[in-house]
């Protein structure tokens, strides 16, 4: 029982951080798209590129702080599920940018190792998570 509320947490914690780290790029991109655009060294040139920024890191990035803090008060291994998800293919996608047009700066390989670390968290707490649900409902 112990062990299963101590998992239980860890998960939580991991979901809350996940999702605290989503709502900060996000907020950035609501009240400055260029802003996060700096981070990689682009230039936004027009409205529609402002709009799209604000859109794509604000808007959806709000929807999933949203849906991360629900799925981490109502059903933790969704939450975990989803993450392994979200930064599995964050990490994905960076790997094959390798691949088709050539090495990762500075920020984008920190954040392929920080996105492969979150996938490897996400998937080991949900798998403690699952066992610890397992063991205590026998």
């Amino acid at each position: 029982m112990q062990t299963q509320k101590m998992v239980n947490r860890a998960a939580q914690g991991f979901i809350l951080l996940s999702a605290l780290a989503l709502l900060s790029v996000s907020v950035m991109a609501f009240f400055n798209p260029q802003s996060v655009m700096d981070l990689v060294h682009v230039q936004l040139q027009n409205t529609d590129a402002f709009s799209s920024i604000r859109g794509v890191y604000g808007g959806v990035g709000l929807t999933l702080f949203i849906s991360l803090i629900y799925l981490m008060i109502t059903d933790v291994n969704k939450g975990l599920a989803f993450l392994s998800l979200l930064w599995g293919f964050y990490a994905l996608s960076r790997t094959i940018t390798v691949f088709v047009e050539g090495a990762l700066g500075d920020f984008g390989q920190q954040w392929l190792v920080t996105e492969s670390v979150f996938f490897v968290i996400a998937l080991a707490l949900l798998r403690a998570n699952t066992r610890a649900k397992a063991v205590f409902a026998t």
